[in-house]
């Protein structure tokens, strides 16, 4: 025939006498190497991280290219220009006036000596801009993973009776956070930190900061003693068993404190070009009362200072890390934890900020950005460092252009390691204290947690869950809490998938689910079900059960009405992704069920695997190919035409009656 002014040759295969062509065609067979090649390629490699050395021609080309892939700092550098200098110092020296005291402040809450802080604010920040694939974030401590630390850590080796021995566990479980990332980058298994849920990290944060806030009452009261605990019940108890030894001039001091960065929070927020002056800020609230604690002695009012901080660089900690220690599995167990929840946040705050600017950020890469500046910093006196939001909110706002940005806050750092850690000695630790406090609380994410309430009721709950046991119990519990709730939930959604009843939309072939789609009717003598999920070990036997159940249903729902009787079920199989041997037993056993009922069973639209799973467990021929569709319409239509009705019971149409 001539089809568009060409001739076009129409070729039909001939059909075997007695017998219907396929109406679904069965795949070619795969070889099992080349099937597991895919699937893995399709699971670590979804993103084609090659391809951009792959298209290059072989030569000096392709290995420029491939430097450029292990180090993003080459793709920005040879075009790097006086005017992204500019912008990269400027966003630099702003992060820096918010990274010093909160260096300062981290350390503190995480029970080390302060300068380890800003230790912890030069070698990692040197290593991201290297390795670094996002322009916006700005990499230094936080104050989650400073908790985390104290509270798992702590009772292992006391901060103040152990200071040594508590640090070389923190430079440990520094690098075991270090590796555990680089590992998950270099193996792709950035996937797996996905499964920490928004609404677990949301519960989480929130709990820790209030814990953290709550724990800042050691420092807005005077008081000398302090619990390790982080359980809302033991912080308590610990503030009022101490209700003699309160000094009211730390706290008039920190609250005035605490109210200045609101202030400056809230201006910097309602005037998005003034963000210098909330960024400025916790840098203005540390030399204010620093002046003020010095002119009025205020070690005499019961106003603590932090003391003398170390000045120089960081020293070389590579010696201290402890592998074959009774502590090791501990620094272990903290390490994974704690670089878990780093990379939840920092792929979170790096990604958001692409988006927002309409660039890409390869999640492998920031995992083995975050591992390689977290070992080299373990092994440079520095703990776990991550992408914080507040430091990368400020970078962002700033103006940064590159990732050296970075690198120019890790100078600014530099310079105060070499010049000006004398003149924090006279530094109140309640000043600290209002700046780990204000900080906390933009942590806590009410709208989140109410979008939760409003959307997603399961959702909502896995994040109350998590926030009360973190409060409540200890971050341990919140994080037990959110892991143990999130794999009840995944294993209810396999082996519990939800099958459901679809009816053809009135003047067309679609059908749709009829508890949604008021308009759908059911075809007389035939039920459709839909699989909503991969027919698994698992599942099957529910599946199976679920199935006859559905049938029963709508068996004694025909005879109350007086309708015609069932003759046909029809699975839907377009959302079946996959099946394996017990889905095959599975379809195999409802077959031979509905057949001891004279009920014919139809399947359509299955995909490619499910096909050859079928063909190849000869499950296709028992079925038979003429009761394989493209589409449940022709299935129905099919399916009214060819089952007969006999003598109360249904029989199926014989190929030869059919041909």
């Amino acid at each position: 025939m001539v089809l568009g002014g060409h001739q076009v040759v129409v070729v039909v295969a001939p059909v075997a006498p007695g017998r219907l062509p396929p109406r679904v065609p069965v795949p070619p067979p795969r070889s099992f190497l080349r099937t597991v090649g895919a699937s893995l390629r399709e699971t670590l490699f979804p993103d084609e991280p090659w391809r951009a050395v792959a298209r290059e021609p072989a030569g000096r080309a392709r290995a420029l290219a491939a430097l450029r892939y292990a180090f993003p700092c080459l793709e920005w550098l040879p075009a790097y220009s006086l005017a992204k200098l500019r912008a990269d110092v400027i966003s630099g020296l702003t992060v820096a006036s918010l990274a010093v005291p909160q260096g300062i402040s981290y350390a503190r809450l995480a029970g080390l000596d302060p300068v380890v802080g800003l230790y912890s604010s030069f070698v990692p920040a040197l290593v991201y801009t290297v390795l670094g694939s996002s322009r916006d974030l700005a990499v230094g401590t936080m104050a989650v993973g400073s908790l985390l630390f104290a509270s798992m850590l702590g009772p292992a080796a006391a901060p103040a009776a152990e200071p040594e021995m508590y640090a070389r566990l923190a430079f440990t479980a520094t690098f075991f956070a270090g590796a555990f990332q680089a590992a998950l980058g270099l193996l792709r298994l950035g996937f797996l930190v996905d499964f920490l849920s928004h609404a677990a990290i949301v519960g989480f944060m929130g709990g820790c900061a209030t814990v953290v806030c709550l724990s800042q009452l050691k420092g807005f009261l005077g008081l000398p003693h302090f619990t390790h605990d982080t359980g809302l019940p033991a912080i308590m108890a610990s503030v009022f068993s101490q209700t003699g030894q309160w000094h009211w001039q730390p706290f008039v001091l920190g609250c005035c404190l605490f109210l200045f960065l609101q202030i400056t929070r809230y201006i910097g927020k309602r005037k998005p070009k003034l963000f210098w002056v909330s960024a400025a800020a916790p840098l203005v609230s540390v030399i204010l009362s620093t002046v003020l604690v010095y002119l009025i002695h205020g070690e005499n009012h019961g106003i603590q200072s932090i003391g003398s901080v170390k000045k120089g660089i960081n020293p070389p900690s590579i010696h201290s890390l402890l592998f074959s220690s009774p502590h090791t599995w501990l620094a272990a167990k903290t390490g994974i934890i704690t670089g878990i929840i780093s990379l939840a946040e920092g792929s979170a705050v790096a990604k958001s900020f692409a988006m927002a600017k309409n660039y890409h950020v390869d999640g492998n890469k920031e995992m083995i950005a975050f591992g390689a500046m977290n070992m080299a910093g373990s092994c440079t006196s520095c703990y776990l460092t991550a992408g914080p939001f507040s430091r990368s909110a400020v970078n962002r706002d700033a103006g940064c252009r590159t990732a050296a940005s970075n690198a120019v806050m890790a100078l600014a750092v530099l310079a105060t390691l070499l010049f000006l850690t004398p003149l924090f000695r006279h530094t109140p630790q309640v000043a600290l204290s209002a700046i780990i406090a204000s900080a906390m609380l933009g942590v806590v994410d009410l709208r989140a947690a109410a979008r939760l309430a409003r959307v997603d009721k399961v959702d909502f709950c896995v994040c109350l869950g998590t926030f009360l046991g973190v409060v409540f119990a200890s971050v341990d519990i919140g994080l037990i809490v959110a892991v143990a709730v999130l794999v009840l939930r995944i294993l209810l959604s396999v082996a519990r998938p939800r099958t459901t009843a679809l009816g053809r939309v009135p003047g067309t072939t679609v059908y749709r689910r009829m508890d949604q789609y008021d308009t759908a009717r059911g075809t007389p003598g035939v039920l459709v079900l839909r699989i909503d999920s991969p027919i698994y070990f698992a599942n099957a036997s529910y599946l199976r059960e679920r199935i006859t159940r559905w049938i029963d249903d709508e068996e004694d729902r025909i005879r109350a009405a007086g309708e015609e009787s069932l003759r046909c079920v029809v699975l839907d199989m377009g959302s079946v992704a996959s099946i394996d041997s017990c889905g095959t037993k599975m379809v195999e056993d409802l077959k031979k069920s509905l057949d001891k009922r004279r009920l014919q069973i139809a399947l359509a639209n299955p995909g490619s695997e499910i096909m050859r799973k079928l063909d190849k467990s000869e499950v296709l021929q028992l079925v038979g190919d003429e009761w394989i569709f493209l589409t449940v319409a022709e299935a129905c239509d099919y399916a009214q035409s060819n089952c007969k009705v006999g003598t109360g019971l249904q029989s199926v149409a014989s190929p030869d009656e059919m041909v």
